[in-house]
């Protein structure tokens, strides 16, 4: 492998991707696949999730100029309200002139995000982070000629199933600071709908489909755009009331351990429809891990300075993550991923053995409890609060 690999110096935001005239010309002759995965995963910064804030079965279906979800949503003759075509360019303008009107980087970067969110949910995307993948989407399709493409679209990307390992992944993923929060008592439910679907895919299926896609249509040279979307919430939907409870059993079974090697005992974790019901549960919590029970801060008339700053940190910092998340803990979109289940169908058995992502095949209680909870602790803790 060592072998093939040739490193070159480049720049994605330049033209030529910031390449040197040989380099360039060699990617030219000899390249024949090109795969983009970069991304900003931070969602309050300037997936699947490039489908906003659509309902309902979501098809794999490409983006093209002037697409946007909330035209898809408006259906109303009579109203008044005017939606206008999203513009790829003049959306870029627009965050230019608001950089170069800011008077100083820190303002510049808060002016975006403001701008971004705002242009994000005039459009019917929740984020910039799924409003961006949007639109490069569209770009692509505009400028790919005669360029055949494939455009992956996974869901919740966690640890993988299998390969290399079972578990592995690095940092934490999306769902996995709330488990994390939960594990060592600092958390006793979360933000989420009980009987919604957490769409969730293990990392490794989503390089055998990408790999998968490319043997497919690499080889074809056909001028198409083909979408594949690696997701479970239609074929084998993970409802959040069962990540609870699974979440629970597993740290019944073997809990975190405290400082003092002392296992920690969570409650059965609990799931709130409403960010009041939730965040009065966070401040019970807080107020009980200060030491304090709610009657004696109230005989006091308040908790002492310093313990109120404390357990108001901690409530801010959870009630944050459940805003970032809300979009997603109550999303009502489900992926339809036929295209895939095509794709998977045309490989050999051996194939399939080899580079396998049938998400449908996924046993939950095994993958939760026993591959991704363990890799998290093992990956992602380094084994701190593990039994030795």
């Amino acid at each position: 492998m060592l072998s093939k690999l040739v490193p070159v110096v480049g720049n994605v935001c330049e033209s030529n991707l910031g390449l040197e005239g040989e380099f360039a010309d060699m990617v030219v002759k000899d390249v024949d696949v090109i795969v983009n995965s970069a991304a900003n995963t931070t969602f309050d910064e300037r997936t699947a999730y490039v489908n906003g804030q659509r309902q309902g079965r979501i098809w794999e279906k490409p983006f093209s100029m002037g697409d946007s979800i909330a035209s898809e949503n408006f259906v109303s003759e009579t109203s008044s309200t005017f939606i206008p075509t999203l513009d790829v360019e003049k959306e870029i303008e627009l965050a230019l002139k608001s950089k170069e009107a800011s008077a100083d980087i820190q303002e510049a970067t808060q002016k975006l995000k403001e701008l971004g969110l705002e242009r994000a949910k005039k459009y019917g995307w929740q984020d910039t982070y799924v409003f961006t993948k949007a639109m490069g989407e569209m770009v692509i399709d505009s400028m790919r000629g005669d360029v055949p493409v494939v455009i992956i679209r996974p869901s919740v990307i966690e640890s993988t199933c299998k390969e290399p390992f079972p578990g592995w992944m690095e940092g934490n993923r999306m769902m996995d600071p709330v488990v994390l929060y939960y594990g060592k008592g600092q958390l006793t439910g979360f933000l989420a709908d009980p009987n919604g679907i957490l769409d969730v895919v293990p990392a490794d299926m989503v390089v055998n489909a990408t790999l998968a896609a490319i043997a497919r249509h690499g080889t074809l040279q056909k001028p198409d755009i083909n979408v594949y979307q690696i997701a479970s919430s239609v074929v084998n939907p993970l409802i959040f009331q069962d990540l609870a409870r699974l979440i629970y059993e597993h740290y019944n079974s073997s809990p975190h351990l405290d400082s003092k090697g002392r296992p920690i005992n969570v409650p059965s974790m609990k799931l709130f429809s409403s960010m009041e019901d939730f965040s009065e549960q966070l401040w019970r919590d807080a107020i009980q891990r200060s030491g304090l029970s709610p009657m004696a801060s109230n005989s006091n008339g308040k908790l002492s300075q310093k313990l109120e700053v404390i357990c108001r940190k901690s409530v801010e910092q959870a009630k944050y993550l459940a805003k970032i998340y809300e979009p997603y803990t109550f999303y009502s979109g489900r992926f339809d991923n036929s295209n895939t289940e095509r794709l998977m169908e045309m490989m050999c058995e051996e194939e399939k053995k080899e580079f396998g992502f049938d998400v449908g095949s996924i046993d939950w209680k095994d993958y939760i409890t026993n591959v991704h909870i363990p890799g998290l602790k093992r990956h992602v803790m380094k084994g701190r609060g593990m039994a030795t």
